[in-house]
């Protein structure tokens, strides 16, 4: 049999690019159970974990921005939050290894929890840092993509 030999950091890698890709196969689904939104949370919490045993600072923020939009989603306002928190924390810790498009999606994270949380004036305010830094974002692809992100629904009235 010729199995594939990974070292421990390659073997955190592939779990963590693994369990990404299936949080966005299960958020790409209109109608999930129950079972699939625990599912989509571990994902999501085992991504962050692999990531954070091999990555930087970048990979940590990317993970609780993943986390926050999870929450987001399942309507958890409260973890939203707290993931939110913590994904501009290290967006603010690590400056030098974030590219634009992370701060961008900080702000979109705290504004999203914020409309979550019905706090309308905290979530208008990072909306806007969230739209101005997006504006910013000078690679027109990853301003693109994160325009397409940031116009798709799910601010909670404050849109």
């Amino acid at each position: 049999m010729n199995e594939k030999r990974f070292s421990l950091a390659e073997a955190q890698r592939e779990f963590a690019k693994k369990t990404n890709g299936r949080v966005w196969e299960l958020l790409g689904k209109t109608n999930r159970t129950l079972a699939e939104d625990e599912e989509i949370v571990l994902a999501a919490q085992a991504s962050l974990y692999h990531w954070t045993q091999i990555g930087t600072g970048v990979h940590a923020q990317r993970g609780q921005w993943l986390l926050a939009h999870v929450y987001t989603v399942l309507e958890q306002p409260d973890l939203a939050m707290q993931h939110a928190s913590r994904c501009m924390e290290l967006t603010e810790a690590y400056p030098t290894e974030m590219k634009d498009f992370d701060l961008a999606y900080a702000y979109e994270a705290l504004a999203r929890a914020y409309g979550l949380q019905g706090n309308v004036e905290k979530a208008k305010e990072t909306y806007a840092m969230a739209a101005d830094a997006g504006a910013a974002i000078s690679n027109a692809e990853d301003k693109e993509i994160f325009m397409g992100d940031f116009h798709a629904g799910g601010w909670y009235g404050i849109v």
